[in-house]
């Protein structure tokens, strides 16, 4: 199956998608390091309640399901980062840590003053970016430690998705993507994304995958372009916060309230 939205559009090809073995899964993480992705299970009708019945979910990237709720202790769990052995998870006002190796949570950090924690990103140092939509914030962790890094001072209005990259810093709001600068300001790269703006992973050095959560992925470029890549909105289907395996050029949507992760190729 084939998707295109206009003449000069990239293509996605359908390639797989899981069974209703995922609860309302929120984003998936690609690691080559590891060769898998992992996605994490908000569960429930409440995306941000304090309910214990989140988790966090394995499987291979060809869609072999390895276990839908592998590490359990969640509330809402939502983005997600990886270095090393480390996940890195957001989880309503708390970040936690979980050892991959041994398949359990091992650090909690609450980050004062945070109301709804969503995506997170890891720079090349190890240091985390944590977006705060309700609290138009981004956090900025280092050695356990969070910092407000930018907030509606800046102009953020609801932050969402985040991508550390090259040493950038990348952040979806409201519909636009942004350039972090130097001095902490937003420069505009693309507006106009309806839907939610979401997640956000890198093509190149010079595209972006951008999905919104209403069920829109874009094909967004640093000229301001932007591509219309899927659109399964009349479905009901959401895309919520992408995976990407670079080599494969194959995005992984978690499609939230339908239960289930697909996988396109992008041509």
């Amino acid at each position: 199956m084939f998707f295109s939205f206009s003449s000069n559009a990239q293509v996605l090809e359908k390639l797989w998608e899981t069974d209703t073995v995922f609860k309302v899964p929120e984003s998936v993480l690609y690691s080559k390091q590891h060769g898998l992705l992992f996605v994490s299970n908000i569960e429930g009708t409440q995306p941000w309640g304090k309910d214990g019945a989140g988790s966090i979910g394995k499987m291979r990237p060809n869609g072999e399901i390895i276990e839908a709720e592998w590490i359990k202790g969640f509330d809402a769990p939502k983005g997600m980062a990886l270095r090393g052995n480390t996940l890195t998870v957001a989880d309503l006002k708390t970040i936690k840590t979980v050892d991959i190796k041994k398949g359990t949570i091992i650090h909690t950090l609450e980050v004062d003053g945070a109301q709804t924690l969503n995506d997170v990103t890891m720079d090349e140092k190890g240091i985390v970016f944590v977006s705060d939509s309700r609290g138009k914030k981004v956090y900025r962790i280092e050695q356990n430690k969070a910092e407000v890094f930018i907030d509606s001072t800046n102009g953020l209005r609801g932050p969402n998705g985040l991508l550390a990259h090259k040493g950038s810093l990348y952040v979806l709001d409201a519909g636009t993507l942004y350039h972090v600068q130097a001095d902490r300001s937003l420069q505009k790269i693309a507006e106009g994304m309806e839907g939610g703006t979401d997640g956000i992973e890198a093509f190149s050095d010079d595209a972006f995958i951008v999905s919104c959560w209403g069920g829109v992925v874009y094909f967004v470029r640093t000229d301001g372009t932007k591509q219309k890549l899927l659109d399964t909105r009349k479905e009901s289907i959401n895309s919520a916060d992408i995976g990407y395996n670079a080599a494969e050029k194959t995005i992984y949507v978690p499609t939230f309230w339908k239960n289930k992760v697909v996988a396109y190729r992008i041509q």
